[in-house]
């Protein structure tokens, strides 16, 4: 058993894997975003097998000293939290580099400090910007296409830097498109689910030509596992993803075709990147993950990407999960 603080512990991939590692026997501290609510975010809704048995701590990743309170006493932190919307970087930039950049520092120092045994950080293929070549193997060049993507280069070299500088043990993750239950609608696959699951027949989308490198969130939190316990990982950065590349537009036919639908798609001017910040092409080389960590997606290729499509349009057609969401909004 090991004592592990998950940073974004309420998001997404966060709730994930905080039910994931309490499943596999580990001492559980979910570090969640502090709010006058009392919300936990998704581990409010995590699974009942899990629920009570986690410890919650309540902060924000910009507070160094609530950052090194969480972490006091943890062997191992896996830093998730971050902000991740695209089109809200254009908006406000700076609060980026104060959560991404300065947060990722707070995480690091406090681990150099605290003699923290592995921090797991988390990148983006966004780092990559559009593939110069494919597939894109941890070696392609970084390119900043948006405030958001910069940001996350910012925090990959601050955390790698403390590994070089101080011996920190830092390991780089690098997830491809993770999809799945939870997910927010900002992303494309959940936009394109709650609008068809709401009754919309007139799907509003921004580019469809761009192609991803989709990653079903259980493959994603399985390389995070893997990587905690992978001394042979520190000093290193590691894709993971499926080494299937699909585009934005095959993508929406493929699901308006499993959930049934006949529909129409508008393009929305809103929802579309500054022509030179849209990333066209991303596609994971997921060799060093397969031979470093012993990591294979369970969703690969197109039958994989269908399999992991049909478990995610059941959990956001199910009404009580399809209320959390505001199919009629769009929200940077």
């Amino acid at each position: 058993m090991t004592r592990v603080l998950i940073t974004g512990a309420d998001g997404f991939i966060g709730s994930h894997l905080t039910e994931a590692l309490v499943r596999a026997g580990h001492d559980v501290r979910a570090f969640a975003l502090y709010n006058s609510f009392g919300s936990w975010g998704w581990l409010d809704r995590c699974a009942p097998d899990v629920a009570g048995n986690f410890e919650v701590f309540m902060g924000d990743i910009r507070d160094a000293n609530g950052v090194r309170t969480a972490m006091n006493g943890c062997e191992a932190v896996l830093h998730l939290a971050a902000l991740i919307g695209i089109p809200y970087s254009y908006h406000s930039p700076a609060t980026y580099v104060d959560t991404n950049v300065a947060g990722t520092l707070n995480v690091v120092q406090a681990a150099r400090d605290l003699g923290i045994g592995h921090v797991v950080h988390t990148s983006t293929s966004e780092v990559y910007g559009t593939a110069r070549f494919v597939p894109i193997t941890e070696e392609h060049p970084l390119q900043g296409q948006s405030p958001y993507s910069a940001s996350k280069i910012g925090a990959d070299h601050i955390a790698l830097s403390y590994y070089l500088s101080f011996g920190t043990p830092v390991t780089v993750v690098r997830p491809f498109n993770t999809y799945g239950p939870r997910q927010s609608a900002r992303a494309v696959i959940p936009t394109i689910i709650t609008q068809i699951a709401s009754g919309r027949r007139q799907i509003k989308l921004g580019a469809m030509t761009p192609t991803r490198d989709f990653n079903f969130v259980s493959d994603t939190v399985s390389g995070f596992m893997a990587a905690l316990h992978c001394e042979k990982a520190h000093g290193e950065v590691i894709n993971l993803g499926s080494n299937f590349e699909i585009s934005v537009g095959d993508t929406a036919r493929a699901i308006a075709s499993q959930m049934g639908a006949d529909v129409e798609w508008i393009s929305d001017e809103q929802r579309l990147r500054p022509e030179k910040s849209e990333v066209e092409r991303l596609w994971a080389d997921n060799t060093k993950a397969r031979e470093l960590l012993g990591w294979s997606p369970a969703f690969a290729g197109l039958a994989g990407f269908h399999r992991g499509l049909e478990q995610t349009i059941d959990w956001f057609s199910q009404p009580e999960n399809l209320s959390a969401y505001k199919a009629d909004l769009y929200n940077v």
